[in-house]
């Protein structure tokens, strides 16, 4: 196990009176372990105590090679996994339970009396997970530098107009060039009125001469994945358009100023949604600001503007505003990550933000 990455789990377990907790989510056993075992349907629990007792229970069709640094103890179908798991519990005192172990793994447990009582304890792993250590902002960074390098390979082909679906498949291909493991969510690429939808499904729509296109994409580059969106224009750009454009950059480089420990996170997204409300778009940023990514593309902690939270050194969030008008065949926007500083933020995302418009090949 990662003892750094331990340490932090077990002193926010401490600070909340948590001796001990079942961790179950693939993804926080990878933060954790530096291994990815993908169960299923079985049951797969690293139980955490703060008496350092850690142990590891695990199906035997995932049988680990070399040393994880915890005790496993494999169970078989035949088994009753979660009895076989109380044992390394105090049944006398609290268990935290991961947010995403299946309802009938922990109705079980309560049925054994496998603690006093059984509380969420995701929030902890999330808190710790949101603070980026060394090893993962570099894996933050490289992954950031091949999205700007597939978002440059990308718009040749937006700009000839390719069906939506047709650019989703490139783009995948795209990071299989680069090594990547896959994406690290459905790209987005949109054209006109398909742009002023934030989650468009990508469809078989194809582009045409004036059209906007958003191109929001990302990859999973060593377990680490990339989020970047930028918005080009097909052979021309109407005055209407560049103006939602520049507004739109705008707002982003006022959030990303905004971006530095000790201000709030609502600060963050109020710096571009105030910009764009007092330009006269306010109703159409129609969402938050941004999210935090890692592991994930969207993890635990938003960009909004009710998020009270303080922004602490190494987290790493997006920052995304932007403006969608339907009726007129309009959405443009902007997304950068950024990696919080001592002083400010680092953005990972080099690709240009200025205003590109593209000779329309269709």
């Amino acid at each position: 196990m990662k003892s750094e990455r331990v340490e932090r789990i077990l002193v926010k377990m401490k600070e909340q009176d948590m001796p001990q907790m079942i961790i179950s989510d693939p993804v926080a056993i990878f933060y954790i372990t530096g291994r990815w075992i993908i169960p299923g349907e079985r049951l797969l629990a690293l139980i955490l105590r703060t008496d350092g007792k850690h142990h590891m229970v695990i199906n035997k069709l995932f049988p680990q090679q070399g040393d994880l640094g915890v005790d496993i103890t494999y169970y078989d179908d035949i088994e009753d996994g979660v009895e076989i798991m109380t044992q390394f519990l105090d049944t006398d005192k609290p268990v935290g339970i991961d947010k995403v172990w299946p309802a009938h793994f922990l109705l079980r447990l309560q049925e054994l009396g496998g603690g006093s009582k059984f509380v969420n304890g995701s929030p902890i792993v999330d808190k710790v997970r949101q603070i980026k250590d060394e090893e993962e902002k570099e894996l933050m960074r490289i992954s950031s530098r091949i999205n700007d390098k597939v978002m440059e390979e990308l718009i040749p082909f937006a700009a000839k107009g390719l069906p939506e679906n047709e650019l989703n498949r490139i783009v995948r291909e795209l990071y299989a060039k680069y090594g990547c493991e896959g994406v690290s969510f459905d790209p987005i690429t949109a054209y006109a009125a398909n742009a002023a939808d934030p989650h468009h499904v990508t469809d078989g729509t194809v582009g045409k001469r004036g059209d906007c296109v958003i191109l929001d994409i990302g990859g999973i580059k060593d377990s680490y994945a990339s989020d970047m969106t930028r918005t080009i224009f097909l052979g021309e750009v109407s005055d209407r358009q560049r103006e939602i454009y520049e507004i739109v950059k705008e707002a982003q480089r006022r959030g990303i100023e905004a971006s530095k420990p000790g201000n709030k996170m609502k600060d963050v997204d109020l710096a571009c949604r105030d910009y764009i409300t007092e330009k006269g778009f306010g109703e159409y940023f129609t969402h938050r600001t941004g999210h935090s990514i890692g592991i994930e593309d969207h993890e635990w902690g938003d960009v909004s503007s009710v998020n009270e939270a303080i922004i602490e050194v190494g987290q790493c969030f997006s920052i995304e505003p932007g403006i969608y008008l339907y009726d007129e065949g309009i959405g443009v926007r902007i997304e950068d990550l950024v990696i919080i500083t001592e002083d400010g933020c680092e953005v990972l995302n080099d690709f240009t933000k200025e205003l590109i418009v593209v000779p329309f090949e269709g």
